[in-house]
């Protein structure tokens, strides 16, 4: 795994993320949790994919493990989609 797969780096580009969390009220808990990780500035959420995904902007780089082990302990998963979206 190289540099750009293990960590969400700043930007405009983000990290797109799949979960399986499919209740809006289970959604606010994955974002919130989220946005308490330090470096995380935004979180957007595509209700119209399914799975859901949500798209993490963050003000410097976070690594990919520190996010997915944060949400798994609410008992949901974050996969990491591609590198970026063109």
């Amino acid at each position: 795994m190289g540099f750009l797969s293990k960590n969400v780096i700043p930007g405009n580009h983000g990290k797109v993320f799949g979960t399986n969390a499919e209740r809006q009220e289970d959604l606010d808990k994955v974002v919130d949790t989220i946005l308490s990780i330090d470096g995380i500035k935004n979180v957007i959420i595509d209700k119209e994919k399914f799975p859901k995904e949500l798209k993490v902007l963050t003000s410097k780089m976070v690594k990919i493990k520190t996010i997915e082990d944060r949400v798994k302990v609410l008992g949901f998963h974050l996969i990491p989609t591609g590198l970026f979206e063109l």
